[in-house]
């Protein structure tokens, strides 16, 4: 099923058919699972979590609506499922505070011979600073640069304008380069 959209799984799933869902498992297991990963320190709880949010994308598939992208639906499914399991998170024990706008430094250059290497940089400052940045500042990013999603899907996802996704990234990356400065790679 290569050549089928997500949509017309989707539609698909939404007549009945549970081998298209099987399919959009196949197609979002390996992105939802890295997504949950840099939520959750547990491998084990990523894995628990992800597997909650195609029940709850299952569950709820009819309210999906063909016409639009399905990947947003699905990460606003997963964006859901991340806001419930930490709030149960922070009711049950403390919870870490996550300090969102200082996960992403100088991610915005000009296109450039440098860029490749700009950007294998940003993906280890993500990397190592990711946990620093506040939540509202690290989804953006995650979306942004991990993801590869444009800022509109990123803005359906968060249900957020599309210009505050701007001012989040910018945000993000002033912290972030402000952490990398104190403590280089």
């Amino acid at each position: 099923m290569p050549d089928v959209t997500d949509e017309a799984l989707a539609l698909q799933v939404q007549g009945g058919d549970t081998q298209a869902f099987g399919e959009i498992v196949k197609r979002y297991e390996a992105k939802l699972l890295r997504y949950a990963r840099k939520y959750f320190f547990s491998s084990e709880d990523a894995q628990d979590l992800v597997q909650d949010i195609f029940l709850k994308a299952y569950e709820n598939i009819q309210s999906f609506d063909a016409s639009r992208r399905f990947s947003p639906w699905v990460y606003r499914v997963a964006h859901n499922e991340f806001v419930n399991e930490l709030k149960k998170k922070q009711t049950r024990k403390p919870f870490f505070s996550i300090d969102f706008d200082t996960m992403f430094p100088h991610l915005a250059a000009a296109e450039t011979a440098d860029s490749m290497t700009l950007a294998r940089d940003t993906k280890e400052i993500l990397e190592k600073y990711l946990d620093k940045l506040d939540v509202k500042y690290k989804e953006p990013m995650l979306l942004y640069y991990v993801e590869e999603m444009d800022y509109k899907e990123i803005a359906e996802i968060l249900h957020i304008p599309v210009s505050t996704v701007g001012v989040r990234l910018n945000r993000a990356r002033t912290q972030l380069q402000a952490f990398a400065a104190q403590n280089p790679l």
